[in-house]
């Protein structure tokens, strides 16, 4: 655990550090019956006013750690030693009608997939009214300016959001509670550059100037630097799982991966995805949210693309409108030079196994009630990929390529961390055997080091089976390594490639 000091306080009162702390762990360590051990023995104390920060790798146990503050655990799981205090009570000891004042009034918590928690039939304006301490108007839209959302956006239901603007919804939500501690798994994930750091200051000003006790998982370094005055670092029990990357000779006429020419330099291939202009917009009650607005792209075949942008600007729904997961109200889609219908339903089943989505919250890939291996199985059994016999031995394979142990199979997702559970659904989408990968933020709920084991493992099947690759991100650095160029979109159009410093200072 490391420390530096910490700003002042203007709230002195509801942030003295003479104060008990609101939220005190002792030797916890929870595990899975007889199975894995999903947090080894950790403590954590919170202060008022203070920032603390989780970092370790993907699977040590943060998100764990997290839900077991508000007294949730995996099902299955159980505590194998220590305590959670917060606010002075047992956790666990609590009455469910206690526990759920408790996470109702004094404590609020962000999930790394705060999409899911969004009824999506509520637009942004009621989501946050329902839960504030003042739900009138004014109170609303002050919530949604601290958290950069756009008062237009006030009437749009969560489908019509990106995934940035959906986590600021749900952290607007969490503020509107006006909590004691507040609890939150990769905040910036998913965010652009400018977006980060207004987030990062509101949670700086929140704890400063209001007293809260906040604690955040994350992977980035440097939004750990920039706001925390505690770090506590998890681990596993060894080291951290990365792909298996077999060594094996470059295939003529696919390019090398990472790149190795200059940036941007033009590159022939066959003619693979294109778009042109793609019109999308979304309406809800009067209210129109332009997403695309005439975009075109190309992504040739064999070729590795990234597109980076501000928060919003239409990543997703430009990566969803290529899937057939949103139907354009307007624009063209081909596909080898032939004609590809928008809606996924009517391609035909060979197409829907060669173009397959990876998208940016993994739960929208794995099914809650299914095991990870019934997970991997069924894309093998309704493409026909192998028969029964082979079948366990391919679900292995699929878990090896992306640093899974095979055990895994077994797992539920719930089970697994949020960057285990990416990495699950990469394996899903690899399954078919696809000719091109539309990848949506995969790296932004893991460690820097499973980051890039991720791409490298992407890399070499671009390389060896001459897949496209499609990467929506906004670490620009980090893309730019695996691509042969980055597209820049902003305002719902394409607007050119963008070199790599262009696209950092948009991002």
């Amino acid at each position: 655990m490391t420390r530096r000091p910490a700003p002042p306080l203007e709230d002195s009162d509801s942030a003295s550090t003479d104060a008990p702390p609101p939220v005190t762990v002792t030797d916890l360590e929870i595990g899975l019956g007889t199975g894995p051990v999903l947090l080894r023995r950790t403590g954590l104390s919170l202060r008022r006013g203070r920032i603390t920060a989780l970092t370790g790798p993907s699977g040590s146990g943060k998100t764990t750690l997290l839900h077991a503050v508000i007294g949730d655990l995996p099902y299955g799981a159980r505590v194998t030693s220590g305590s959670v205090e917060v606010l002075g009570q047992d956790v666990f000891a609590l009455a469910p009608a206690a526990l759920r004042t408790l996470r109702r009034r004094h404590v609020a918590y962000v999930g790394q997939d705060p999409g899911s928690a969004l009824n999506p039939r509520m637009t942004a304006r009621h989501l946050i009214a329902e839960l504030a301490a003042d739900c009138s108007p004014e109170a609303v839209e002050r919530l949604m300016a601290d958290c950069h959302l756009p008062a237009s956006l006030a009437h749009h239901r969560p489908g019509a959001l990106s995934g940035g603007q959906q986590r600021r919804l749900a952290l607007a939500r969490a503020l509107a509670r006006r909590p004691e501690v507040l609890l939150l798994d990769e905040p910036t994930a998913g965010l652009d550059a400018a977006l980060r750091d207004e987030i990062t200051a509101l949670l700086r000003r929140l704890a400063t100037e209001h007293g809260v006790a906040v604690v955040m998982a994350s992977h980035d370094p440097y939004v750990v630097e920039r706001c925390a005055d505690t770090v506590v670092a998890l681990a596993t029990g060894g080291a951290p799982y990365a792909p298996y990357v077999p060594e094996a000779p470059h295939v003529p006429g696919a390019p090398s991966a990472p790149r190795n020419h200059p940036p941007n330099t033009p590159i022939t291939l066959p003619e693979g995805l294109r778009a042109e202009n793609l019109h999308v917009a979304f309406t809800h009650r009067g209210h129109t949210h332009q997403a695309l607005a005439g975009a075109d792209f190309h992504a040739p075949a064999g070729s590795a693309t990234g597109i980076t942008g501000p928060s919003g600007c239409g990543k997703t729904t430009l990566l969803r409108t290529l899937a057939g997961l949103q139907v354009p109200q307007s624009g063209t889609l081909t596909w080898g030079g032939r004609s590809l219908p928008a809606p996924v339903r009517k391609r035909s089943r060979d197409m829907q196994r060669r173009i397959q989505f990876v998208p940016q919250n993994p739960l929208g890939a794995l099914n809650p009630a299914r095991t990870i291996g019934a997970t991997l199985a069924r894309p093998l059994r309704l493409h026909r990929i192998v028969g029964v016999r082979e079948m366990p031995a391919r679900v292995g394979g699929l878990l090896d390529a992306v640093g899974l142990p095979g055990d895994f199979a077994h797992r539920y997702p719930h089970e697994l961390s949020g960057g285990q559970r990416q990495r699950a659904s990469i394996a899903r989408a690899l399954a078919t055997e696809p000719d091109l990968l539309l990848c949506d933020e995969v790296t932004s709920a893991l460690d820097p080091a499973t980051a890039t084991a991720v791409l490298d493992l992407l890399a070499h099947l671009r390389a060896t089976r001459q897949l496209t690759l499609v990467l929506v991100s906004h670490e620009t650095d980090l893309i730019d390594a695996y691509t042969d160029t980055v597209h820049l979109l902003r305002g719902g159009r394409v607007i050119r490639p963008a070199a790599p410093r262009e696209g950092a200072a948009s991002a």
